[in-house]
């Protein structure tokens, strides 16, 4: 009765040639075929795709052929070959982008990272985002000083303090100081890293992984020294910040503290 075994093969992709070929714009919402995971085209690139839920959890996928469905019909994503229209744009950190956006008036609510660096970073990533929000950030310039700051600051409804740290691991220095703010109005949250430069990804910058460099010796200087790099630290910065232009250059135990602080000072309630 049948010209083939219907159940030979891949019988959950029908043969290619079938198989519509759609282009992965922006904001476009499929669903994973194998996985079931649905959202919306963040970004895409020649090898994968990045779709985000409504959670605002990412997954990226490889641009197989029948992987996803499209209102239910099975689908091959491929890299769009021109912008052409498009939706709402997005920012470095994938959020929507505000168009003719004005700077909100700042909130009483600030968040604090430790030195410039960190600043600079955040606000390459997140600068739209908080301007959005009317956020304010200002830097620690060491860990050391943040239980004056918090005294001076002053926490409490309305006016809520976060916090990202450096290196805020168990058992560290900077995790008995975090634990002296603790406070129902302050948030201090932080990332693995010696310092924010190991936040970036070492391919962006085309090197197979950040060096080790031996305690006691000054850690930028010494990772300069190992990349063989013939820069100042402060110009090896500026070439690391230059790399990064989203928020897929940036691991991810970075992405999530930020928008945790982001989170945390902008709750319902917490305008001002």
């Amino acid at each position: 009765m049948y010209e083939r075994d219907v159940l030979a093969g891949n019988w959950r992709r029908p043969l290619k040639g079938r198989i519509p070929q759609v282009p992965a714009e922006l904001d476009l919402v499929v669903e994973d075929a194998d996985g079931g995971f649905c959202g919306a085209v963040v970004a895409c690139d020649k090898e994968a795709v990045t779709l985000e839920d409504r959670f605002g959890r990412r997954r990226v996928f490889p641009l197989d052929p029948a992987a996803f469905l499209l209102e239910g019909e099975v689908v091959t994503l491929v890299r769009p070959s021109s912008p052409g229209p498009r939706g709402p744009g997005r920012s470095a950190s994938g959020s929507v982008a505000v168009e003719g956006l004005r700077a909100r008036v700042a909130r009483e609510s600030r968040i604090y990272v430790e030195g410039v660096h960190d600043a600079a970073l955040v606000e390459k990533i997140w600068g739209h985002d908080l301007r959005v929000e009317g956020v304010v950030v200002e830097y620690l310039e060491g860990v050391d000083h943040l239980p004056g700051i918090a005294a001076e600051f002053g926490p409490g409804p309305g006016r809520r303090l976060g916090v990202l740290v450096d290196h805020l691991v168990a058992g560290s220095k900077e995790s008995r100081i975090a634990a002296q703010v603790a406070s129902p109005h302050v948030l201090v949250v932080g990332h693995p890293f010696v310092d924010v430069w190991q936040a970036v990804k070492p391919a962006v910058l085309g090197i197979p992984a950040w060096p080790s460099v031996p305690r006691g010796l000054p850690w930028k200087e010494g990772v300069v020294a190992a990349l063989g790099w013939a820069l100042e630290p402060a110009d090896a910065w500026r070439r690391i910040l230059g790399s990064v232009t989203t928020y897929a250059d940036l691991e991810p135990e970075l992405l999530g503290p930020v928008e945790e602080l982001i989170d945390f000072v902008t709750a319902p309630g917490e305008d001002r």
